[in-house]
C-alpha cells in the first residue's frame, strides 16, 4: 500500500459515512485516488444466496472472484480462520493517495473522530491518543488536548480543507 491512511471513527449515527462520501467525492474530483476500508460487525452479503457466485462460495470455495465490465469483487470465506488484521487487508489494496478507514477504533492509526454529544455516547478522543482531529457539531471543550484539531461538522468544506492542507501536507513533510 502506498499513500497515507486516516481512520474515521465515531459511534453509529454520528455521520461518518456522510462525511466520508463528501470527502471521497471532493478528493476524487480533485484527481486524488482514494481507497476505503470499511469494517462491519455484521455478515457481508455480496450477492443473494441464489446467485451463481454465492452458490459456489457456499459449496466450499475459499475465494470467489466475481467480475464484470464494471467492477470486480473478491470474496474470501474465513470459515475457521481469524479475521485478518488491518495491516494484512491494507496490503491487498492498490496504491492510492489516501486510504480512509471507517471503523477499526482499536487500531493505532491516525484518526479523525466524528463526535455528536447528542447521541449520548462518550467521546473517544480523550482516551485515544491516535485521534488527531475531531469533527463535531458543538464547540471545542476548554480542556481539549494540545495538538487535536477541532473541526465544524456542519461545514464539511472546512473538514476537507483540514484534510488537504493540514493532514496530507503534514504527512508529505514528515516523509
Amino acid at each position: 500500500m502506498s499513500g497515507e491512511i486516516l481512520g474515521v471513527v465515531g459511534w453509529s449515527g454520528s455521520g461518518k459515512t456522510s462525511l466520508l462520501e463528501y470527502l471521497i467525492r471532493e478528493l476524487s474530483a480533485s484527481g486524488k485516488r482514494i481507497n476505503i476500508v470499511k469494517h462491519s460487525h455484521h455478515d457481508i452479503i455480496i450477492e443473494p444466496p441464489h446467485k451463481d457466485s454465492a452458490r459456489l462460495r457456499l459449496a466450499g470455495a475459499s475465494e470467489v472472484l466475481l467480475a464484470s465490465p464494471y467492477r470486480y469483487v473478491v470474496t474470501r470465506e474465513l470459515r475457521e480462520e481469524q479475521e485478518p488484521p488491518l495491516s494484512a487487508l491494507l496490503e491487498r489494496l492498490s496504491p492510492a493517495d489516501l486510504t480512509l478507514i471507517e471503523g477499526y477504533k482499536w487500531e493505532p492509526v491516525p484518526k479523525l473522530e466524528v463526535y455528536r454529544p447528542s447521541l449520548g455516547k462518550p467521546a473517544l478522543y480523550p482516551d485515544d491518543m491516535n485521534v488527531i482531529a475531531v469533527a463535531s457539531d458543538v464547540v471545542a471543550p476548554d480542556d481539549l488536548r494540545q495538538g487535536v484539531s477541532w473541526l465544524d461538522l456542519n461545514q464539511l468544506h472546512l473538514v476537507l480543507a483540514w484534510l488537504q492542507d493540514s493532514y496530507l501536507l503534514r504527512c508529505k513533510t514528515n516523509s
